[in-house]
């Protein structure tokens, strides 16, 4: 078995310890899109597997959004590892910029692929569906949620769905995108390229590429913010 290295063991075993986010019994399913984060994340569950006590299982989990994506490289994969791939076939890409034609295709997208995860999820008698959000894009979620809306939002690490009875859960939460694409470099991770038609264009790479220009004049900053997302005190905000 192939362990991701020493340094993300530490931040998803770090997380994990704070947060409970994997228990020995759990049925996780995972969404795999076939991008780096989600394939680092199972690598990274793989490996909480083999080198923990706990004891539970996978179950990756693919949402083809209809764009005709040849997924053989990552059910291949997922044989090696010796887990079965699920894929459900949607028509969710062409839904939502051919038919629809949205303003803001990423919001209806996204609640569109998390309805198909989540009900995947229950179907396969899982308790918690794992995504593979990371440290940068807990920091890129509040600085877009400060800009666009006027709020103090982002994810959590653990969200409980009480109409699905299932727990969301972001091992990665801890760890640095660098870090990520690093990882999925050097276990060389089948990573397919995204078709999304507004990849690379939409507000959050904006505000994205604005974070990584933070984080180049001072250094630490993105571990900083997430730092202050745990400590937050009330009395600092206004009523």
């Amino acid at each position: 078995m192939v362990m991701v290295s020493k340094k993300l063991f530490r931040r998803i075993k770090a997380a994990n310890l704070k947060y409970e986010m994997v228990q020995t019994g759990d049925r996780i399913a995972v969404g795999v899109s076939g991008g780096k984060d989600s394939l680092v994340l199972l690598q990274a569950l793989l490996s909480l597997k083999d080198f923990t006590p706990l004891e539970f299982e996978l179950f990756p989990v693919t949402i083809d959004l209809g764009w005709g994506d040849d997924w053989s490289p990552i059910s291949k994969h997922c044989a090696a590892l010796g887990l079965p791939h699920h894929i459900v076939n949607t028509q969710i890409g062409p839904l939502v910029f051919e038919e629809r034609k949205e303003s803001n295709p990423c919001a209806l997208c996204s609640n569109l692929r998390s309805g198909s995860l989540h009900r995947a999820a229950v179907q396969l008698g899982c308790n918690k569906v794992a995504l593979g959000h990371h440290l940068d894009d807990a920091v890129v979620t509040l600085m877009m949620s400060m800009m666009f809306e006027g709020r103090y939002r982002t994810f959590r690490p653990v969200t409980y769905l009480s109409r699905m009875n299932l727990f969301v859960i972001r091992p990665l939460i801890y760890v640095e995108e660098d870090l990520v694409v690093k990882t999925a470099k050097n276990l060389g991770l089948p990573v397919m390229s995204s078709r999304c038609p507004v990849t690379g264009a939409t507000n959050r790479d904006k505000v994205k590429s604005f974070v990584n220009m933070l984080e180049s004049h001072y250094p630490s900053s993105k571990r900083r913010m997430l730092k202050a997302m745990e400590n937050v005190d009330a009395n600092s905000f206004w009523e």
